[in-house]
């Protein structure tokens, strides 16, 4: 007689812990609060006749929006017992945006900026930067993270700032001071792009170095 086969038992859902669940509902929360900011900013600028291309050629606004994707996706996750957003991606969403923070307020504080002197001026270039960095410290990479993959960050900074002056005199407009060789002429572009790039490549052995250093504290299997 043949022996038979047992048919495999369903893999069965991990429930999320209630911290998980407090991660995530934390994350959907500034995911909504920074979507109502940036909608609110374009309607505004939109109203006042000014340029949809121009608004979606600020770095602070790409950051926040690849922000706010990434915290929707992993804010859903551990409500719904889903696959985790990957670390890599969590943590290139922190560096733009601590990068948008601390540029904004070193550099760009006193600077005219499509959201004015608004609430949302204050989301996007300072509460969004600080959710992330929180949820950096609170929910620490799953696994360790190389530095030569965390280097892939830098592609896209780098690829803003190759569109920002290649654009920049075909449209007559820049999107920030620093990068307009109008007035102060390319070698004040090239010297402050530089120093931007070195916080950016700061920044990201920081985040790297920070995340790692948390990882510990997480349990093995555990979701975000």
């Amino acid at each position: 007689m043949a022996p038979t086969t047992q048919p495999a038992a369903p893999m069965t859902a991990v429930a999320p812990t209630q911290r998980e669940r407090a991660t995530g509902w934390f994350r959907l929360a500034f995911a909504l609060f920074d979507t109502a900011a940036v909608l609110t900013t374009l309607d505004e600028l939109l109203g006042r006749g000014g340029s949809a291309v121009n608004f979606f050629s600020y770095f602070t606004i790409l950051s926040n929006i690849f922000g706010i994707v990434v915290f929707y996706a992993g804010g859903l996750a551990p409500l719904r017992r889903g696959e985790q957003v990957n670390d890599y991606l969590r943590g290139a969403a922190c560096l733009y945006l601590t990068i948008t923070g601390v540029v904004y307020w070193t550099l760009l504080r006193n600077v005219a900026t499509p959201e004015g002197n608004s609430w949302t001026n204050l989301v996007v270039h300072g509460v969004m930067p600080v959710a992330v960095v929180i949820d950096w410290l609170i929910a620490p990479p799953r696994r360790p993270l190389e530095r030569s993959g965390a280097l892939y960050w830098l592609i896209f900074p780098l690829v803003y700032l190759a569109y920002s002056l290649i654009r920049g005199p075909i449209a007559q407009w820049y999107p920030y001071p620093f990068l307009d060789p109008r007035k102060n002429g390319y070698v004040h572009v090239v010297v402050m792009s530089l120093v931007v790039t070195v916080a950016f490549m700061v920044f990201t052995a920081l985040i790297v170095a920070v995340g790692n250093r948390l990882r510990s504290r997480r349990q093995p299997g555990k979701l975000d």
